[in-house]
């Protein structure tokens, strides 16, 4: 495709934040939407060659349509492809790109954040001190809550690609030892340094999630996996939501199957007011929710647009780069 047939359209630049678009708008044609419904997905298509999309669903029924007919390229501001119907994309003549590894070191520090809240229970420390009880102490120092060292605890770590790789590495770090999980579904025999899952989760400390969400790992973490658990196990997913059943690991909390969770994603997103993490989270003090912002860091979002850039840039001059369809 010729650079000046090249018309794109970002459906939802309002994930990138305070990121520039300039060095799209100064090169190519586009049309930038802040957020686009999925009623307004297939019109927002019409007449364009191009999409990004972070989280904007392209499906069969979207991909299929008549005001899809121009579309050639879909950039992928993100890791994870499963807003695409891939297999559609191919069928009608669309190439799809995604952006492996831009948000790594982002994503590891805040798992790691995580998981010093729940070992050091500083954020209840910090409640204490606003709501007065440190004022009250007749010595010296509140410990109210109960911490953990993390120097020789055992990391579990489901999903070893770029980001549970760094998650080991910064572990490390605090003096912790690295247990690593069999791919699930994987067939043939155990990798060399790798457990099988359930081992894993008997013999882990931590258990943090860093897989991709795909039909063998939907619901990872059930019933059956927390009550392999440790009762003083913590439990951190920066990863995708729908790797948790999330009734299952409610009901581990209330009664403390486990000791505590660390969830930077859920299974709907942004969530309605009742959902039952959020309301769970409002109950129960062994329950962490921040809001999918593990990956957001500036310069992971910087990082991310340069790499859609170049994705775009490459399929223009008819190369092959980060092609997943």
């Amino acid at each position: 495709m010729s650079p000046e047939r090249s018309r794109i359209v970002f459906l939802d630049s309002a994930t990138y934040g305070d990121i520039s678009l300039k060095r799209f708008t100064d090169r190519w044609e586009c049309t930038v939407y802040p957020v686009t419904s999925p009623q307004e997905t297939i019109h927002r298509l019409a007449g364009q060659a191009i999409a990004v999309t972070n989280k904007v669903v392209l499906d069969r029924a979207v991909l299929s349509s008549p005001e899809a007919r121009d579309l050639r390229f879909i950039a992928v501001a993100a890791t994870g492809t499963d807003i695409i119907d891939r297999e559609e994309a191919s069928r009608v003549g669309v190439t799809v790109c995604n952006v492996p590894g831009y948000a790594t070191q982002s994503v590891a520090q805040f798992t790691l954040a995580l998981i010093l809240v729940l070992a050091t229970q500083s954020g209840k420390y910090v409640d204490a001190v606003k709501a007065g009880e440190w004022q009250k102490s007749p010595v010296f120092s509140l410990l109210t809550f109960p911490t953990i060292e993390l120097s020789g605890k055992k990391l579990g770590i489901l999903g070893y690609g770029s980001i549970g790789q760094a998650v080991a590495q910064m572990a490390r770090g605090f003096g912790m030892d690295i247990l690593v999980a069999a791919r699930p579904g994987a067939a043939g025999p155990i990798p060399q340094g790798r457990i099988e899952l359930e081992q894993l989760l008997r013999e882990a400390d931590i258990v943090s999630l860093h897989c991709p969400l795909t039909p063998e790992t939907r619901y990872l973490i059930n019933e059956r996996s927390l009550a392999l658990m440790k009762p003083s196990a913590f439990l951190i997913n920066t990863a995708r939501g729908a790797l948790i059943d999330e009734a299952a690991l409610i009901a581990a909390l209330q009664i403390k199957r486990i000791a505590g969770a660390a969830l930077d994603v859920i299974s709907k997103e942004p969530p309605s007011a009742d959902h039952p993490i959020i309301l769970a989270a409002k109950e129960l003090n062994n329950l962490i929710v921040t809001p999918h912002t593990a990956w957001s860091a500036r310069e992971s979002r910087e990082r991310l647009l340069q790499e859609v850039e170049a994705n775009i840039t490459a399929f223009l001059q008819g190369r092959d780069r980060n092609r997943v369809a």
